[in-house]
């Protein structure tokens, strides 16, 4: 499908990434020679952080068509460098690589809308899962030990620490999260500092990368495609793929078609938010729900859209009185009592920015908005705008302190509220449902006090050791979201937590195995469809789940093609 210009090749980088709209039969290289229909061995909708390496190694032997319904990161600023990291997160514009969503918890999260996914807009931090994750969902340990490393060795970076963070692990051995790893990708108890996807000039490296690996003369990526749905063809009671629809960046629908082989596969990489949305879309899911929609049912599946958890964070600020640089994570620590420590720095407040969500690293706003939109009235928009202004400057020279907990134990549900792929579905997380979340956040909570009270910390930010009441005091009015506040907030810890948890876009579940797709992630119930992200998960995989969600990419690639070919796979 040779259809690009001079300018388009420049910015997709690769010749084989196309616009959607040059799509059609005649321009295709694998159309059957039966037909003149568009045919793939595998199309794998959804071109992010599992996508991206799971197209790269399939062509390795077989014609694939990847499909994503963003543009490319390349050429994109906001993307590519450490410095606008939060502008990315705050441009809510139809093109923009983020797409913002608000959960009926009222917490404000981002879903990826770009060729690479996730790894384009998050905070960049690279970590290997638990050996615990990796048995309970029964990886091949050895397969998994070489697929990290093909990651690894194209995008991953050793960080030059920053000042701040080094007080930060200074702090943290300080107060018992102890030993000191040094640098490792692996997920050991005690403090350690992890890779990360820029690189010493601040640069961004995504997942979008990892198609430099892929064979060119087999694989077609197309941007601005947004998959509507998948088709089905059902001759018996079992459902099977045999392609999809999308529309391109002009609104003109397109099908795409699997070859008649019966190992051809549509593969649903749209990450935990779109997977479960596609399903219903597509007729998988609850027979109640399609209906109220008015979508045929395929099979009725209960459990799509269930079981749908994030990993609640909370965080301190850390005031000071001297600048410090800006720094994404690169530090962290992990504790035994089921709590993660991170921190950040440097992305503090300005005139221009006050009226922007900045994600979670905003001393602005963070993640603005729990109050639900009907709710947010002039009036608490000024009054909450006039308490940033009135906040003491030095709170937003430095940074935060993040407390995650690791594997929440209350879940929720997501929910179609229309047909049109391009609406968020309702997401509900039900934060600190279960009161063992809540104790964890607490001491969570009392750990990153410590750490700001630390005297490496103290040193460092040029400030008298605070309370912890001035902490959560500081921290409350700084208004990270607008969930109404309770005058015991800075008494009571654990209403600090209730009143200001916030995402780290770590969310998961709705495609849970045992119930949704087998162990070799197929859907239960279908011939030719099977997912490959995070929508499987029942827990978040070590500190920061993208490390693994790469590597999922590439080590189910690597799985079918062994499975197929044998000792044949090209891999």
């Amino acid at each position: 499908m040779n259809i690009a210009g001079g300018g388009d090749k420049i910015e997709f980088r690769y010749p084989f990434i196309k616009r959607a709209s040059s799509f059609s039969a005649a321009s295709s290289s694998f159309s059957s020679s039966n037909t003149e229909e568009v045919s793939f061995d595998y199309i794998i909708v959804g071109g992010g952080t599992a996508g991206c390496p799971l197209a790269a190694t399939l062509s390795r032997n077989f014609s694939v068509l990847l499909l994503e319904r963003g543009g490319v990161p390349f050429s994109n600023a906001n993307v590519s460098f450490l410095g606008n990291f939060h502008i990315a997160l705050a441009d809510s514009s139809p093109s923009s690589a983020s797409q913002p969503f608000v959960s009926t918890d009222g917490v404000i999260n981002a879903r990826a809308r770009v060729l690479g996914g996730g790894t384009c807009i998050n905070a960049g931090f690279y970590t290997r899962a638990n050996s615990g994750f990796i048995r309970r969902v029964g990886w091949d340990a050895r397969l998994v030990n070489e697929s990290y490393p093909w990651v690894e060795t194209q995008i991953v970076h050793q960080p030059k620490l920053a000042q701040w963070q080094g007080a930060f692990k200074d702090s943290l051995l300080d107060v018992g999260v102890s030993p000191y790893n040094g640098f490792t990708y692996d997920h050991i108890y005690g403090t350690k500092v992890g890779g990360t996807l820029f690189d010493r000039f601040g640069r961004r490296h995504t997942a979008a990368e990892l198609l430099a690996s892929a064979n060119p003369e087999m694989i077609t990526v197309l941007v601005y495609a947004t998959v509507q749905k998948v088709l089905f063809d059902q001759p018996g009671k079992r459902p099977r793929a045999m392609g999809v629809i999308f529309k391109d960046e002009n609104g003109n629908q397109h099908q795409a078609f699997l070859t008649n082989n019966r190992r051809s596969e549509v593969i649903l990489s749209c990450g935990a938010i779109g997977t479960p949305q596609m399903l219903m879309l597509s007729g998988i899911g609850p027979r109640a729900e399609l209906q109220k929609l008015n979508i045929s049912t395929v099979l009725h599946n209960e459990y799509v859209g269930k079981g749908m958890a994030d990993n609640p964070m909370n965080s301190v600020f850390v005031p000071t009185n001297r600048p410090v640089e800006q720094s994404l994570i690169q530090t962290v620590g992990i504790t035994k009592m089921g709590v993660y420590i991170e921190s950040s720095s440097g992305f503090g407040q300005s005139q221009d920015s006050i009226h922007c969500h900045h994600g979670i690293m905003s001393a602005e706003i963070g993640q603005l908005a729990t109050i639900p939109p009907k709710q947010r009235t002039p009036e608490a928009i000024q009054a909450f705008i006039k308490r940033k202004r009135d906040l003491p400057h030095e709170a937003f020279k430095g940074g935060f302190i993040l407390e995650k907990i690791a594997t929440p134990m209350s879940t929720g549900h997501l929910n179609l509220v229309n047909t049109n792929i391009d609406d968020n579905p309702s997401v509900t997380f039900n934060y600190f449902r279960h009161p063992r979340d809540l104790q964890r956040c607490v001491d969570g909570i009392r750990t990153a006090a410590k750490v700001i009270q630390s005297k490496h910390f103290t040193n460092y930010t040029k400030c008298d050791k605070p309370t912890v009441e001035k902490l959560l005091n500081m921290s409350v009015k700084a208004n990270i979201n607008l969930i109404p506040k309770h005058i015991n907030d800075t008494k009571s810890v654990e209403q600090f937590c209730k009143d200001t948890v916030i995402t780290i876009w770590h969310y998961h579940g709705g495609c849970h195995v045992g119930k949704v797709v087998n162990p070799d992630l197929k859907v239960l119930g279908t011939n030719r469809l099977r997912i490959v992200d995070g929508s499987t998960f029942s827990e978040s995989p070590g500190t920061n789940p993208q490390g693994t969600v790469l590597m999922m990419g590439r080590y189910m690639g690597v799985k079918i093609l062994r499975r197929r070919l044998g000792k044949a796979a090209n891999v």
